[in-house]
């Protein structure tokens, strides 16, 4: 019975279930494990199966997506950093898809129950879990379809079958295969798309591109907390330190600033330079209010932080002023037909941009305008105090400016 022959109507409709779920959208793991779980209803003695597809992300270099049967729970997705490096590094040149890179192959098979040493250390651990046969597959892309170090799919199929796979069906998987590493590679880049546009526009700007709101002049008029912020001195800073420094100072207070805002609920726009622009939106003002300000207060904490780690390491440090504003802005596609930028424009934008500048007149970290303190719920607007009444440059009119209360701060 292990030798059942697979016929080409079986794997013609395993095939068609492949395309139609890469059509449909479904993600990786269901791929994966769909995938599987018709393969062993086919007659293939699957256990264990493993794919691999590296991504674009400023964190993570790819991901890989596992599926078993033999009752051992564990994560069916694993996100793994840079394997250029340390113990990932090291791991992966004593790989069996390492050995094919280095090759030019596209599959190797290993008869784990044969007794022979195996090649890879890896492999020791499969057959001390009692795997009899593994197999290891390279797909790889055209150089046209090549996004990032995303250029193939790796995969590793094993079973526990005492004779290992049947001939009918490592046949069958080598036909079925190219079907899957293209539905997966459809499903990678549709998480791709996701991430580039989340971390260039904002989950919000980047949700609305995806959604289709990418027609020039298109914008909606929303009413929002309006979040500027800079680094006090960056212009002494950079002209002072060594040029290795600069880079490292932007990431580590920008890391500060877009977590706060992001743990609060905001969307960070645009960063421009040291400075950063956000929003926060709400139904009820106050809400958005309430949660500029926790961002503000995260924002300290995480400052403390940073200052004391640079300090030790004899780094430059330096702090954050903030303006914040509320009012009416639009929000949408700004620019050229071939080069858009989603992001908010109007008075209010300039307006909070003027209100941050005011930070170094005041002596204050955070300035907040009279409109955003009106605004502010208790108990969070007791501790807000006036600073006076100031003409904003290239605003038409003075203001009342608030900060918030030293004495009540922590």
């Amino acid at each position: 019975m292990h030798e059942k022959s697979i016929g080409g109507d079986v794997i013609d409709g395993i095939a068609a279930w492949v395309v139609d779920a890469g059509l449909a959208g479904r993600s990786e793991t269901e791929l994966l494990h769909g995938f599987c779980e018709r393969c062993r209803d086919a007659g293939i003695d699957l256990c264990r199966a493993i794919t691999i597809i590296d991504t674009l992300h400023p964190i993570y270099e790819g991901r890989a997506f596992r599926w078993r049967n033999d009752g051992v729970e564990e994560s069916f997705i694993v996100e793994y950093e840079s394997t250029s490096e340390g113990p990932a590094a090291e791991k992966w040149r004593n790989s069996p898809f390492q050995h094919l890179l280095d090759t030019g192959g596209d599959e190797i098979r290993v008869r784990l129950a044969s007794g022979e040493p195996a090649r890879f250390s890896y492999l020791d651990t499969l057959r001390d879990e009692g795997q009899t046969d593994y197999v290891a597959f390279i797909h790889r892309f055209a150089g046209d379809g090549i996004i990032g170090e995303m250029d193939c799919v790796y995969s590793y199929w094993t079973t526990l079958h005492p004779a290992g796979f049947a001939e009918t069906g490592l046949s069958a998987l080598r036909r079925l295969l190219p079907s899957l590493a293209l539905a997966l590679k459809c499903a990678s880049l549709k998480r791709i798309s996701e991430t580039l546009v989340e971390v260039y526009l904002g989950k919000d700007a980047g949700q609305r591109v995806l959604n289709g709101h990418i027609s020039r002049g298109v914008a909606d008029k929303i009413s929002a907390v309006l979040w500027f912020s800079d680094l006090r001195g960056y212009t002494r800073i950079s002209d002072n330190a060594a040029p290795g420094e600069i880079i490292p100072l932007l990431n580590d207070y920008a890391e500060a600033v877009i977590s706060a805002i992001h743990d609060a609920g905001g969307d960070v726009l645009k960063l421009i330079g040291d400075g950063v622009l956000a929003i926060f939106k709400a139904d009820d003002p106050s809400d958005a209010c309430r949660c500029a300000l926790k961002a503000e207060s995260n924002l300290r904490r995480h400052l403390k932080i940073i200052d004391e780690r640079r300090t030790a390491m004899e780094s430059p440090v330096t702090s954050v002023y903030l303006g914040l504003h509320i009012g009416e802005v639009f929000y949408g596609n700004i620019g050229s037909k071939d080069r858009l930028d989603f992001t908010v424009v109007g008075p209010a934008v300039n307006e909070v941009s003027r209100i941050a500048s005011m930070c170094r007149s005041v002596d204050r970290d955070v300035v907040m305008s009279a409109e955003f303190a009106a605004r502010t719920p208790e108990p969070e607007k007791a501790g807000l105090v006036s600073v006076g009444r100031f003409a904003l440059r290239g605003v038409g009119r003075a203001q009342d400016l608030f900060t918030l209360d030293p004495t009540a701060r922590s």
